[in-house]
């Protein structure tokens, strides 16, 4: 059977309520101060952003986002025995709820459904950690040793872990078809996966509303909605 790589972006959760960064109506497009809230440096030295930070975790719909029909086809398609793994720029968790199983999916930047302490590194979850804010704590410090608390995803300024990306790389060279799906290849090393599974005789499909720097190389292109065009792609494929 044929093994399939998806690497997945923000494009595949806009159908579930949770707008994309970089589009036309990107949260990034729209207001460019809020990238400081996901940059480290900014997060780390600056109460106020990170005050702003937890408001935003707070009435953001990421924990209350449920999995599309481009979810659910994915995970589908590995219920009914395909050799699948997924690869996800996305740090909402939902290829997981959608039933992919935990350890088909790698996620590149992190999950927001968790907190990570910036000292100790102990992690609990993201909804207890809103408890507190709904309690009245704006900037919500580590219980174990009183330090500064971030959503256990990767902010800019940081590295991605090297295990993970590694893996990662590794499930590109062995693909036999790489699908990118609702992601503008634009932001690295994560893009360079498409080109690393090219250039190891994978067949590379993107899917996505917008061009994207891999398309020259794309063996093909599809540009209709991902919540119709991913079921029927990946129906083709079985």
């Amino acid at each position: 059977m044929t093994m399939v790589a998806i690497l997945t972006g923000a494009g595949i959760s806009t159908d579930s309520g949770i707008p994309d960064y970089r589009g036309p109506n990107g949260v990034w497009t729209r207001d460019p101060e809020a990238e400081k809230l996901a940059t480290y440096a900014h997060y780390m030295s600056d109460p106020e952003i990170r005050r702003r930070a937890w408001r935003m975790r707070l009435d953001g719909p990421v924990l209350r986002a449920e999995p599309n029909a481009a979810h659910r086809a994915i995970a589908a398609f590995e219920r009914d025995g395909n050799p699948v793994r997924v690869i996800t720029q996305n740090v909402d968790g939902l290829h997981q709820i959608a039933g992919v199983s935990e350890r088909k999916v790698l996620e590149l930047h992190g999950s927001a459904r968790s907190v990570v302490c910036t000292g100790c590194h102990a992690r609990s979850p993201m909804a207890d950690a809103l408890e507190r804010v709904r309690a009245g704590e704006d900037d919500p410090k580590c219980l174990a040793c009183g330090g500064i608390l971030k959503s256990a995803t990767v902010m800019f300024g940081q590295r991605l872990d090297p295990v993970v990306l590694g893996e990662a790389m590794g499930i590109a060279k062995a693909a036999e078809v790489f699908l990118a799906v609702g992601t503008s290849l634009q932001v690295r090393p994560a893009a360079s996966l498409a080109g690393i599974a090219a250039e190891h005789g994978a067949r590379l499909i993107i899917v996505n509303a917008e061009p994207t720097p891999y398309d020259p190389i794309a063996d093909e292109i599809v540009r209709e909605p991902i919540g119709t065009s991913l079921p029927a792609l990946l129906e083709r494929l079985r």
